[in-house]
């Protein structure tokens, strides 16, 4: 696995000069565009996008510096169609623009390449299970919110507090299939899983029943779902069990996670933040193919 994701690293490097096709570099790691983007936001903390453009203007800079070709060379030889947009994305990561850092010798941001090694750990043992589920709906109240990689997620935070709580018991009386209860519901993330870009969020429940008027609803294909659970101090829970799904559960089972929906339900301590709770994850997922 790790051999495989270092080779598509090794492509993602020869092809910075030019627009990197993420459908062939999933292809040489042995797996989907759309598992890779995830592996890769978990075991490296940023976006796929994210660190391409890092890396693609890491090297502009060192170009920009050195004073042998024009800025406009440099621009189009990192895939940038004018000096206004290779201006504009060089300021985003370093600071300064282009020009003023070849006049002063600015310092400059680098990202550095990456490999990835494999460490020895599974510490954590995982309690999860796979389950095939048939087709069901989700009901419930519904946002388009941004997403948000580290710290409280504040939109979330605004949207759920203004539900009132008699909606949210009268949902919970219609949750009538695994997994039970009020759920925290993520779908339609955007591809890139870039800070920012937008999902939508339900606050819901999985039922049968007909929807109560003005609720949302969202149909769920069946398909196979990896299961996990989870106890102790709450939210960091949460946030380790995430870690550990992608940096430890994938590498080492034969399973991958394709589009779909994320459930979440959580158990929150009635001692507030720290306090010990449970949660059980839901993730699609279908098997790695040989």
């Amino acid at each position: 696995m790790l051999e495989r994701l270092n080779e598509a690293m090794e492509h993602i490097e020869r092809h910075l000069g030019e627009s990197v096709d993420v459908a062939e570099t999933a292809r040489l790691a042995a797996t989907s565009e759309y598992h890779l983007r995830r592996m890769f936001s978990a075991l490296a903390g940023m976006p796929l996008s994210e660190y391409i453009r890092r890396r693609r203007l890491t090297l502009a800079g060192a170009e920009v510096l050195a004073g042998r070709d024009t800025l406009l060379e440099i621009a189009v030889r990192h895939g940038y169609g004018s000096g206004e947009a290779f201006a504009r994305a060089f300021r985003a990561i370093h600071g300064v623009g282009p020009g003023e850092a070849r006049r002063t010798g600015a310092v400059l941001s680098s990202q550095s390449r990456m490999t990835f090694r494999l460490t020895i750990e599974g510490s954590s043992n995982m309690r999860h299970r796979v389950v095939d589920k048939p087709a069901f709906t989700v009901v419930g109240h519904k946002a388009r919110v941004p997403l948000v990689h580290a710290g409280p997620n504040q939109a979330i935070i605004d949207f759920v507090r203004g539900i009132p709580r008699e909606d949210v018991d009268r949902l919970e009386k219609l949750s009538d299939q695994e997994p039970r209860g009020v759920l925290a519901v993520c779908d339609d993330l955007d591809p890139s899983r870039a800070e920012g870009t937008e999902l939508d969020y339900y606050q819901g429940v999985i039922t049968a029943a007909a929807a109560p008027e003005g609720a949302a609803e969202l149909s769920v294909p069946a398909g196979t779902w990896a299961v996990f659970t989870a106890s102790g101090p709450m939210p960091e829970t949460v946030q380790y069990l995430w870690r550990d799904v992608f940096t430890e559960w994938f590498p080492s089972n034969p399973y991958r996670s394709r589009p779909g929906p994320e459930l979440l339900r959580m158990r929150m301590p009635e001692g507030g933040t720290g306090a010990e709770g449970d949660a059980e994850l839901w993730l699609p997922v279908e098997r790695e193919r040989g």
